[in-house]
């Protein structure tokens, strides 16, 4: 086996971390009124310097900034694109967990407007971040052009603004285009598209839905495949780009079960990244079969430890897991990760940061012990 020099690594994570809880008070004492903008900052640009040190201090080859900034992982990305608006309406998302379930409620997203890219989006997040690494690589996540439809659909798009749903998709990939490469001449080399719509439509009842949104779900993943790799069609030399499936985490909670046997060879035969995250915590997600369309020189990040609990897998579990996996597509062409990010919305998931941190480490020790 050998180590990994470019991303991802045989140790990586998804991104977001839980927030500390110096952040989480200036944030209220923010809303609030009684911190201004240049206070949350500092706050802020605090927690991001310690977060990146403790990613570097546990061997972790990559750094995020925990998403400290953000709300959610995505909404505060597709909120800064032109054209991009909300209605007075609510959607209602339904979360699962071993309780029941949590009932999310966001305001429904409007595109009624063209689509454009006005600014670098998140440029100064990533700058900063890459100004406190010393050892780590710093890496940007952004959502995947898929999650500016995937949640509305054809439904949620003006017919007015975009006649044909073609020109709707040149517009939002031309404006990936330039945030990929406004943060490529920023000096990001590690890019990560977040996208649940292509491990949600393994799911019969995500496809249903999306059928009722106006989208034919029998080839929907194909579309949004193909629309990625325009997003990325010009990235630049250097960069390494991956995408993250998940099937949703809010709170320790899930919205789509099913294996990836639906959507697993144009996934991984036509997706032009350089590697995914594929959640793999439980049997949510099926089992390793799919990874047999894996081809040469495409690399896969097995999601086996779960952000959702705080109990610690165990190496020797994880061991088995890789060695499982291994009958399907060569281990040299895997790496360990979460299986998600552990606090995708501000709120975080049902783990304490001593649990988060145990986790970190147990995957960058399993992955030296594993791959060297």
């Amino acid at each position: 086996m050998t180590p990994r020099t470019s991303p991802p690594y045989r140790a990586d994570h998804v991104g977001s971390l839980l927030r500390p809880p110096a952040l989480v008070q200036a944030r209220q004492e923010h809303a609030a009124g009684r911190l201004d903008d240049e206070g949350l900052r500092a706050a802020e640009d605090a927690a991001v310097r310690d977060v990146v040190a403790q990613q570097e201090q546990i061997g972790l080859q990559s750094a995020t900034d925990g998403e400290f900034r953000r709300t959610t992982w995505h909404m505060d990305f597709i909120d800064s694109l032109g054209g991009i608006t909300h209605t007075d309406e609510e959607i209602l998302v339904e979360f699962h967990n071993e309780a029941g379930t949590i009932e999310w409620r966001p305001a429904a997203m409007r595109v009624s407007g063209p689509v454009t890219l006005t600014e670098p989006i998140f440029a100064d997040h990533f700058s900063f971040l890459r100004s406190c690494v010393t050892t780590a690589t710093p890496k940007l996540t952004i959502p995947s052009p898929s999650m500016v439809h995937y949640r509305g659909g054809r439904a949620s798009i003006d017919d007015a603004v975009y006649p044909d749903l073609d020109e709707f998709w040149d517009d939002v990939t031309s404006a990936y285009a330039q945030e990929v490469r406004a943060l490529g001449e920023l000096g990001c080399t590690y890019l990560q598209f977040d996208d649940t719509s292509l491990a949600y439509l393994n799911d019969p009842k995500q496809r249903a839905f999306a059928e009722t949104m106006g989208s034919d779900a029998a080839h929907l993943h194909e579309d949004y495949i193909r629309h990625i790799n325009d997003a990325l069609a010009d990235r630049p030399e250097g960069m390494s780009v991956t995408t993250h499936l998940c099937r949703g985490n809010f709170q320790s909670s899930w919205v789509a079960a099913g294996g990836y046997d639906f959507v697993a060879e144009a996934l991984f035969n036509d997706l032009e990244v350089d590697g995914l995250f594929l959640e793999y915590d439980d049997e949510r997600s099926g089992g390793f079969e799919p990874l047999r369309f894996v081809p040469k020189g495409k690399v896969v990040v097995l999601g086996l430890v779960t952000t959702k609990r705080g109990e610690l897998e165990t190496k020797d579990e994880l061991k088995r897991r890789i060695e499982e996996a291994g009958r399907y597509v060569d281990v040299d062409q895997l790496c360990l990760s979460p299986q998600c990010g552990f606090s995708s919305t501000v709120e975080g998931n049902a783990l304490t940061a001593d649990q988060q941190w145990a986790k970190l480490r147990l995957i960058v020790e399993t992955a030296q012990e594993v791959w060297g």
